[in-house]
Formats: structure tokens, sequence, C-alpha cells
């Protein structure tokens, strides 16, 4: 409940203009919402840290290889649901494209086909001295530029061929000669970094119920089955390892394939928790969703490769938490002692920063030797010759996309799309399932209210207030009554994803027509919009506020099922008020407000008609078209697979729903020719 304020400090001075800031953003500088722009932030790590402790509960409870047993196996279906299952194996078609000869090994040029025409090109490290069959270790890279020629990697790769081991390392989808949006005139991504990249095409994958990873995990694996294909590869002694989105990898590919027998991640492990405090959720492929929700961790990676060898590699001064990395190792320790192999289980923390240093190389080349070969390695590093990064390249232009073409994830992606277009069934029941795919459930009774003063403009008085949408969440409003009138008006909430202080040309025509409006800033926009976004003003630019988007993603919910309920919550109010005829209630949604409000109405028929400006097209036009900005917090998981925008207005029948102009996934808003004015559609009998 929100505390009971001194109503008296609380007055603005009746000089100030009715238009003026202080008034219609009236929240800003009192002492009791100096936190207001934390609020979103806040309430999700709370929930977060919620769904932790449960989980934290449930893990002290293990007591011994049964309950290992079966948590890895629940690892692993919920690690398959939130990437929507593996694509089916097919051929690998896989080809030598060229050798480097190096004094004591030699790097074999490989491309192969994860899927069909879905070329993957790697680099294959081959010792020329020992025995084979060798050790050999499967090598997923991180999002430093260059890919496998970057030279950490080539420092290791030809570090462990030099100790006699096969490594194997390729190009993620979305780095190195994989680009996902190369631009030939730019001779250069389109969207500047492998991060956004893995994003953009992981909000067009989220869409059809799959991840990202749907892709680079498959990749993996496929990198796996290639390698186990050489003859002078060892099967039963095969590990991983690979730092920062190489660690990320190196921690899912151990806690899906039994055909892995050490593992080394170096640089992601952590916590969620402490992820959440500090850089906030990483690129698309970096979160399954909803591992929160489903009551997972990272340390639940370890658990799902226990009791096999398994060492943390950290460092210190790393933007992946230290403190979240050392409180994941005591709990999996925890795990390796109840399995009665502790010493199959270790970590070491370097003092200094991101990247696979060579404390970390080194630690690397001992456990692998330990548990791979059954001997110590603490020998100095070797010496490796670095190759330039044309070099190393299996195509002639350095790119798959202008040497050999095929597929991508995104035309992968959208056949998918068109998959679930083809195999969904009419639309009729979508109302009745809103809820759930939003994670919806709107409260009823009561909302608590506080006032902020009034002022009077003409022809109407201007209540501001602040309602309780849920405990944690308040959203400032301003409450619009004309003069005069019957005693009892319709009433309209107004929700503009750019903030209640920019609505106020379309506010006033309602207001002259007799309406009361309820001009709201649900959480996120306006007066609540976070101080801050993670992790990148370069992420802020194409996706919003991807922070807040993506962890509730993680928790198991929606953001925009989260401002649907403010939306409701507003209903409620409205309906309470005197001046109000509960029976008439409309919504008016514009710019990122406009789906919100659509979803409002599908849950809550107190909406009796619903005005949208701006609305997104249609969730199939962002699998339709590479590049997308700022639709991030309108997405629902796996939507496609139940219907679209279009089914979802269908859905609203027989209420009266009109939609003013649409936006397409760049935001690019077209009128819709005939459409009413939203004072003229509300006044309409």
């Amino acid at each position: 409940m929100l505390r009971t304020l001194v109503m008296l400090a609380l007055l603005v001075a009746a000089a100030a203009s009715p238009q003026s800031p202080e008034q219609l953003n009236f929240l800003t500088g009192l002492t009791e919402f100096r936190d207001l722009r934390e609020m979103l932030p806040s309430y999700l790590r709370q929930k977060a840290g919620d769904l932790l402790a449960d989980r934290a509960r449930l893990v002290a409870r293990f007591s011994g290889p049964e309950d290992l047993a079966k948590r890895r196996q629940y690892v692993r279906e919920r690690m398959l649901a939130a990437i929507g299952g593996l694509p089916e194996r097919t051929p690998l078609n896989a080809r030598q494209v060229g050798v480097i000869e190096r004094e004591d090994y030699r790097i074999e040029k490989i491309i192969f086909e994860s899927q069909p025409r879905l070329y993957v090109t790697a680099n294959l490290y081959l010792p020329k001295r020992g025995q084979p069959p060798y050790p050999a270790i499967l090598y997923p890279l991180g999002h430093e530029s260059g890919a496998k020629a970057h030279t950490a990697w080539q420092q290791m790769l030809g570090s462990l061929a030099k100790k006699g081991f096969v490594g194997l390392a390729w190009d993620p989808a979305g780095q190195g000669e994989r680009s996902q949006f190369w631009d030939v005139d730019l001779n250069a991504s389109k969207l500047g970094s492998s991060t956004v990249e893995h994003t953009m095409l992981g909000i067009q994958c989220v869409l059809t119920g799959d991840n990202m990873a749907r892709y680079t995990i498959s990749d993996g694996i496929r990198a796996l089955d290639y390698l186990l294909s050489r003859k002078e590869v060892d099967p039963a002694r095969v590990g991983v390892t690979g730092n920062s989105g190489g660690g990320t990898h190196t921690a899912y590919l151990a806690a899906l394939e039994d055909r892995l027998h050490v593992a080394a991640p170096s640089c992601y492990l952590t916590s969620w928790g402490q992820l959440l405090r500090t850089i906030g959720p990483q690129d698309a492929e970096q979160c399954l969703l909803p591992w929160i929700g489903a009551g997972l961790d990272h340390a639940d990676f370890i658990h799902a490769f226990a009791p096999k060898p398994y060492l943390m590699l950290s460092a210190i001064r790393d933007f992946f938490s230290i403190t979240g990395a050392r409180g994941t190792y005591e709990e999996a320790r925890r795990v390796y002692t109840l399995l009665q192999v502790p010493e199959k289980f270790d970590k070491v923390e370097a003092d200094d920063g991101h990247g696979y240093t060579k404390p970390r190389r080194l630690a690397a080349y001992n456990w692998f030797g330990r548990h791979l070969k059954g001997m110590e390695d603490r020998a100095e590093e070797p010496e490796v010759v670095q190759a330039a990064e044309q070099e190393l390249w299996c195509t002639p232009t350095g790119q798959v996309a202008t040497s050999l073409g095929g597929e991508d994830v995104f035309t992968l992606n959208r056949k998918r799309a068109e998959a679930l277009k083809a195999q969904r069934g009419a639309a009729r029941d979508l109302a009745a399932r809103v809820g759930s795919l939003i994670g919806l459930e709107p409260p009823r009774g009561e909302v608590p209210t506080r006032p902020y003063g009034t002022f009077t403009r003409p022809g109407c008085r201007v209540e501001k207030l602040v309602y309780e949408s849920e405990q944690g969440i308040v959203v400032p409003g301003l409450l619009f009554v004309p003069d005069g009138g019957p005693a009892q008006k319709p009433a309209v909430v107004y929700v503009n994803g750019a903030g209640k202080a920019a609505g106020m040309e379309d506010v006033e025509p309602l207001i002259r027509a007799g309406l009361v409006v309820l001009a709201v800033d649900v959480r996120g926009w306006g007066e609540t919009q976070p101080a801050r976004t993670r992790p990148s003003g370069e992420f802020t630019r194409w996706f919003g506020d991807y922070e807040s988007a993506m962890t509730a993603l993680v928790l198991g919910k929606t953001l925009v099922g989260m401002r649907a309920l403010d939306v409701s919550r507003g209903v409620e109010l409205l309906a309470r008020r005197p001046e109000v005829d509960a029976q008439r209630i409309y919504g008016h949604g514009k710019g990122g407000g406009a789906v919100p409000v659509l979803y409002a109405a599908l849950a809550d028929t107190r909406l009796r008609r619903v005005a949208l400006e701006g609305l997104l097209a249609s969730y199939e036009a962002i699998t339709l078209q590479r590049i997308h900005r700022e639709v991030f917090e309108q997405v629902v998981p796996g939507i496609l697979k139940h219907g679209d925008i279009p089914d979802l207005l269908v859905a609203l029948a027989p209420r009266p729903v009109a939609v003013l102009s649409i936006a397409d996934p760049l935001g690019r808003v077209e009128p819709r020719a005939g459409a009413p004015k939203p004072v003229e559609f509300f006044s309409r009998p």
C-alpha cells in the first residue's frame, strides 16, 4: 500500500501554468518518489530474488545422486523447451578448403552444414607429433572481434595442438565469416556488433517460441559431430572450453551433450541474482526463457554435467560478477561432494579482467591434461605463430553471405513462422488464452490511490494522482474531469508510449466532447522510465528498454503484460469514480501504448471500445523484415503459435475497435484511410 502522505507538502503553486512540465510530470523532485525511475528495475529484481530464493531452498534439499539425476533431466528438458528443440540432424557435407602448416601442427580450414545450406566456417587444429587418436577440445568462441582469428583463441588452440590435443573452433552466427547482416557497401555488418546481430535475430526467434541459442547450440553440436568424425580424435577423451559467449556455450553444450567428458567455461558463470544487480541480461542467446521462472540459475548448467570434471574459470575484475561466480561455485561444490567426487570440480580466479587471459589458459591446460591425458601440465605456455584473419578464412570473400549464400538464422526462422501460421487454427478462443500468454491476471478490488493536488484548465478540473497497480508498482496519472454535462460521463484510459505529458493534443478533444480522461504513465514510461538501460546505449537504440523487457521474459512474464495490468487497474479506478459511467469506459493507446491497451482490452471486458494509433501491424511482420526497431517491449514469447495482432483485433468482437494508424517493424507509421478520430469513435452511441 502507498504510504500516507502529507497533502500540504504536495500542492503545487497555483501560479504554475496548467501545461507546465511540473504539473504534467508532477512527481519529479518529490522526496517520496526520488527512486521512481528505479521502480521497474527494482520490482523485477525483487521478483527474481523471490524466485531464486525458492530455488535455493529446493537445491538445499538435494541429498544424493537420485536428486541430481532428476535435476539433470529437468535442466535438459527446460533447455530444449527454451530453445524450441534442436533441428533435425542432416548430412554435414563437410569439406576441407585449405591448410596452414605449422612446425608442430596444422590448421585445416573446414566448411560444414549444420542444417541444409546453413554453412559453418571452422578451423581444425591437428597435432603433428605424438600418437593418434588424440584427446580433443571443442572450442566455442566468444564475442570478441575476429571470431576464430582472435589472438587469444589462436594462442590457446595452437598451444593445445602443441600439447597433443585436436582443437576445433568455428565462427558463430553473427561473427567472423558468418555475419547475418552483411553490407557489401560498408564491407561490415549493418548492425555493427555481434551482440546486436544476435539480439535482432533473437527477438524474431522468441516470437516463434524459439531462441537464438537454438541455432548457436545446434552449430556446436554439429561441430562436435564433425570433430568426432575425424579418425585423429579419441571419442572417449573430449573436452569443451570457451570464453565469454564461448563460456556460455561451453556451459550449454556440457549440460546437453553426453559425448563431452570435461568442461571449463571461462568468464561467464556467475548467478542471475548478481547479473541483474550489475550488468543486466546479456544478448538474446545468453537468455534462455523463462530460466528464472523455471526455477533455474547458472549453477544448474554445472549440475547437469556432474559428476564429470568441471572447472570454473573466473576473473575477479570481470563484468560478470565474481560474487555470483563464488556463490555458484559453493553450490556446485556441495553437489560434487554429495556425488563423492569433490576432486572433479574446481574454480580458478585470476585478478584480471574479462578474457581468456594467460592465468586461465594455464589452468585449463592443466585441467585438460589431468582429466583427458592422466597427467598434470604445469609447463609454460608455448609460443604460437599468429595468422592474419584473412589467412584463416574458409571463403574467398571472408563472408559466407557473399561467397556461398544459403540459409541464415533469419531465413530459417521465417520458415518457422510460416509453418506456424499454416498450422494454427482459428483465433476464436484467443481472448481466453491471452492472460496466460502474456502473464496477466488482472486483480480486481479497490485500487489504492493518493491525490497530489488539482488544477483547473478551461472547461475541466485536473486531478493529479498515483495509483498502485500491484505491490511495488505505482502509476502516475492525470484525471481530466469536464465541467458540466451529465453526472456520470463516459471515460477513457489514455496510454501514450512517449508518456502522458506527450498526449495533450489527443486529450483536449476528448475533454471538450465531455469524456473523463485518465492519462497514465504505465510502468517504464514517462515519469517511471528507468534512469538507465543496459546492457548498452547501442541496445537502447534498437530494442528500447531491453533490460526490463528481457528480465521480464526470463522471469516468465512479459513487459507488455505488466503494462496491460497497469491499464486494467486504471479501468478499475475509473469504474469506481462517481463521475464515470462504468458501462462506458474506453481505451486509447498510442505508439508503444497501443499493444498494451489491446491486450488489456482482451483481458478486461470492461473496456467497451478501443482506439489504437501507431499499432504494430503484426508480429509476423517482424519475422519478415530483417531489421526492426523498438518492438521488443511489445513481444510475447511464442505468440505466433497462437495468433497475431490481426487475430487479437478479431478476438475483441463484438466490441468496437478502431485502428487509426499502423506501424511497421521500424516504427514507420501509416494512417489508415477512413479511420475515425478518437473523439468521433468514443462519442458514438
